[in-house]
């Protein structure tokens, strides 16, 4: 039975802001603060880490904002400088361009400690953790304390799946050598990352309490905050790394769009019978196939009646997500050859032997024993890491 931690009457697994905030965010006074966050940086209660730190008399001098805007509501390639509404802090994106993320130095002017406090999903290429990577990396540069405030990381710290990056395949969308599914949280990751890169930054991880590695974020008793427009659940999260493997791909929808995105794709080219029957007779554990027809609303292929197929997992420990989503780009070829274009795919897949594989029409129950190699390396490699 998980053992409860009250804090202030409250119990559960408490993030870094929740610790920091029972601290009275000591280690935050006297400082010039800029803070990197969204609508997830909330604590236990659902109160904004902005307004906790200004009620503790916190010297917050400016707020920077990733992908989808301060409010997450945003959903476009390029994200605008703004102010936020209740307390006239500017807020500075680090999305202006679409493609960066990068803190650049005059961003900087004024402010001497970052603190970063978003909630991640666990997926190497959901670009909150590049933004934290860039950040940290220009935080070392400035030679100014950075402060990750932990979250869980939704889907466990026990899962590792997926192709590691390849060094030269690196983007926004993968900005460091992990596999999909890392299983690690983003202050183990700036730990592992200011270690190997031999950044020297002043990291300061203020860590979870009360969060075991195999614990899904329904396990927290944290609020769910959509972390992005199109992440509305854990079960969304859970299927994310594997369906958005094939999402740039063009002529082909992961559900954007929808009610239930990450659940279900579809393309007009799609047979949604056949697809389920051979995706189901592939026996793959913790998951059924079913047809469907869909229409999206927006996004990729807005107002075209689709067929494709929908996912529920009923087995989410068993369930390998990035190993479904390979499942899913060989049927997509076999059954309509050249129709995903695995070549536009390459940075969300992350290995080129891998997009040659997909391509070539090759099982992945072939190739899985040279991923499966390279995943136990990299979880020696990062076992030195874990906080938790």
């Amino acid at each position: 039975v998980k053992k409860s931690v009250a804090t202030a009457g409250l119990t559960g697994t408490l993030t870094g802001l929740d610790v920091l905030a029972r601290q009275g965010f000591s280690s935050l006074k006297g400082h010039r603060v800029g803070l990197i966050t969204n609508q997830t940086g909330v604590d236990l209660q659902g109160r904004r880490n902005i307004d906790l730190m200004l009620q503790a008399q916190v010297n917050l001098v400016a707020l920077y904002s990733p992908e989808h805007g301060i409010t997450g509501k945003e959903d476009q390639d390029t994200i605008a400088n703004a102010v936020d509404n209740a307390t006239g802090l500017p807020i500075r994106s680090l999305y202006s361009d679409g493609r960066t993320q990068k803190l650049s130095a005059p961003m900087l002017a004024g402010v001497d400690t970052l603190v970063f406090d978003i909630q991640d999903v666990g997926a190497r290429f959901y670009t909150y953790s590049c933004a934290m990577l860039f950040a940290l990396e220009e935080a070392s540069k400035a030679r100014i304390p950075f402060y990750v405030l932990d979250r869980p990381n939704p889907v466990t710290g026990l899962h590792v799946e997926g192709p590691l990056l390849d060094a030269n395949l690196t983007s926004n969308v993968g900005c460091y050598e992990l596999p999909v599914r890392h299983g690690m949280t983003l202050g183990e990751l700036a730990t592992m990352a200011n270690a190997e890169r031999k950044l020297a930054a002043e990291l300061h991880v203020v860590k979870l309490e009360n969060w075991r590695r195999s614990d899904w974020f329904d396990a927290t008793g944290q609020p769910w905050i959509d972390p992005s427009p199109n992440m509305r659940s854990l079960r969304a999260a859970i299927l994310y790394p594997g369906i958005a493997l094939l999402e740039s791909a063009k002529d082909y929808s992961v559900g954007r769009g929808t009610d239930t995105p990450f659940e279900q794709v579809g393309a007009e080219w799609i047979d949604g019978e056949q697809l389920a029957a051979y995706l189901s007779g592939r026996e793959i554990a913790g998951v059924r196939v079913f047809a469907t027809r869909f229409q999206p609303s927006s996004s990729v292929l807005a107002n075209r009646s689709l067929s494709g197929v929908r996912f529920e997992v009923t087995d989410r420990d068993s369930f390998d997500s990035v190993g479904f989503g390979l499942e899913l780009a060989h049927a997509l070829q076999t059954l309509y050859p050249g129709k995903i274009d695995f070549q536009a795919c390459r940075n969300l897949i992350g290995s080129r032997t891998v997009v040659d594989a997909l391509r070539g029409g090759q099982d992945p129950r072939q190739f899985k024993p040279a991923m499966a190699l390279a995943l136990r390396a990299f979880a020696v490699r990062r076992s030195r890491y874990l906080l938790y």
